[in-house]
């Protein structure tokens, strides 16, 4: 077996196979079979991390910080903390003579932030990134000291008290000490309103840097793409929330001349971060095209999985029987669509006009649920794209999210403003405890717990009216009328 370090793998039911199966293969036939059997009768989840060694071999006690103690935290949580271990495994076993994280010292940890920090030779990771594998590594290792699997953490530790603590009685709590301590980075990357169009026509339109159609573009699902794009921005949902949405979840579009501009519906818990499911408000427009993609591209999809028989019940398939109670069987109870996790609503079938069908919103050319990694790669290519039409623009699902809490916030706050200078103090009273506060308003929308994480958003639009008023300084108020630089190069010159 060669060895290649450290790798980071995913539980998985019933891999791909083969369309030709060889003799050779039947053998293994009946080992996978019990392979997934065995995943379900020990509750495994789909998707769940585990690390193999370089020698290939796996780690029961390792392997339980994912199974047991990470168990219920967000899969993309789970992936980060396995990947940022994997790093450091992969650094004590090649830099430090084979070390194994049972081993791992303070010596090993310095040099480990020498070479990701300082080292010439080596990546450089910027503040952020290190704080996170710092917390991450560090969290592990006490989580092993307390297991009784290593001697010590390797990493060093501080007393930090809290700063809300009462002067005298703060009790000191222990923090990695190699952190950056440059606190969270405060800079927001997003996009005007205007900006955003121009990156979306161009880079998933296929329109040329004029804002015009381009005859040579190719993008057969710019529709979609478009759609989903606007989507983000209009309701600030992650990548991975919207990604993960049933036709369950979709909101019917209102009759004309309805007078509804925005259409609610529930972000369920189950797919939200941290389990911040909440309402969400989708305009009208934006809405419409969503439904335009599912009349039109969505139903070509679905044509071209059907005549493949993508969509055959089977094993692993959870089946929702009435559509108008979305609802699927789970060891022999009725468990609701709105508790089902990502990736168990991938495996979702409905019944459609025309047979079967995927319950996902969102799908790919072959008519199989978007992953997050196929939408990442559309944003890729909207990138290179406007590269290509020499238009500065870049955007990223969570600049879409960004972009949509600052111009929420910017929104709300001006009508809050306009509407309390109207009214004297008792009114203002009584306007605030009815209607709340804007920040408030914008943190339920995005699923945060704290108003402390919304308030980054705050530093931007104190950033953007700053420079706002910077550009409407005059010339004159730095240079005195009649001022000549070269005169007072010369002046200079004389007193010299």
């Amino acid at each position: 077996m060669s060895i290649t370090g450290w790798r980071v793998h995913f539980t998985r039911r019933d891999a791909p196979w083969p369309r030709v199966v060889t003799p050779l293969m039947e053998e293994f036939s009946e080992l996978f079979a019990r392979l997934n059997t065995g995943l379900d009768d020990h509750g495994v989840p789909e998707g769940e991390p585990f690390l193999i060694a370089p020698n290939g071999s796996y780690d029961v006690a390792l392997n339980k910080y994912f199974s047991v103690w990470m168990a219920h935290s967000p899969w993309n949580t789970q992936a980060a903390h396995a990947r940022d271990l994997r790093t450091f495994f992969n650094f004590l076993w090649s830099a430090r003579g084979g070390c194994g994280w049972r081993e791992a010292t303070p010596e090993d940890r310095a040099a480990y932030a020498w070479w990701r920090r300082r080292d010439g030779q080596g990546p450089r990771v910027l503040d952020s990134s290190w704080d996170r594998e710092v917390a991450t590594v560090n969290q592990f290792y006490l989580w092993a000291f307390e297991q009784d699997l290593v001697r010590m953490n390797p990493i060093r530790h501080r007393a930090a008290t809290s700063s809300w603590a009462a002067p005298g009685g703060g009790s000191a709590r222990p923090v990695p000490a190699e952190a950056s301590r440059v606190g969270p980075r405060r800079e927001v990357r997003w996009l005007p309103p205007a900006s955003y169009r121009r990156w979306r026509n161009v880079g998933l339109c296929g329109f040329d840097a004029g804002d015009l159609p381009r005859p040579g573009f190719r993008g057969r699902w710019a529709a979609r793409n478009a759609a989903f794009a606007d989507s983000l921005v209009r309701t600030g949902l992650r990548l991975s929330e919207q990604s993960a949405l049933t036709v369950f979840e979709l909101p019917e579009l209102p009759a004309p001349g309805s007078g509804v501009v925005n259409a609610r519906t529930v972000l369920p818990d189950a797919i939200s971060k941290g389990c911040s499911g909440r309402a969400v408000y989708t305009p009208v427009s934006t809405l419409r095209d969503v439904w335009e993609y599912m009349e039109w591209d969505r139903r070509e999809m679905l044509d071209y999985g059907r005549a493949r028989g993508f969509y055959r019940p089977g094993r692993r398939s959870l089946v929702v029987e009435d559509p108008a109670r979305p609802a699927v069987r789970i060891g022999g109870r009725w468990v609701p669509v709105a508790r089902l996790g990502a990736e168990e609503r991938r495996r979702l079938l409905v019944a459609g006009p025309d047979g079967w069908e995927p319950a996902m919103v969102w799908l790919n050319q072959w008519g199989l649920a978007m992953s997050v990694s196929g939408w990442k790669q559309v944003f890729a290519d909207a990138n290179a794209r406007c590269a290509a039409a020499e238009v500065g623009l870049r955007a990223s699902p969570h600049m879409l999210r960004h972009s949509y809490a600052v111009i929420t916030l910017e929104l709300l706050w001006r009508g809050h403003l306009q509407a309390l200078g109207e009214m004297n103090g008792a009114q203002r009273l009584t306007y605030q405890r009815v209607f709340g506060d804007p920040l408030n308003w914008v943190r339920i929308r995005l699923g945060h717990r704290s108003a402390t994480t919304t308030a980054i958003y705050l530093h931007t639009l104190q950033e953007l009216e700053m420079r706002t008023r910077l550009e409407l300084v005059p010339e004159g108020a730095w240079e005195p009328a009649g001022f000549s630089p070269e005169g007072w190069q010369e002046s200079t010159a004389v007193a010299g």
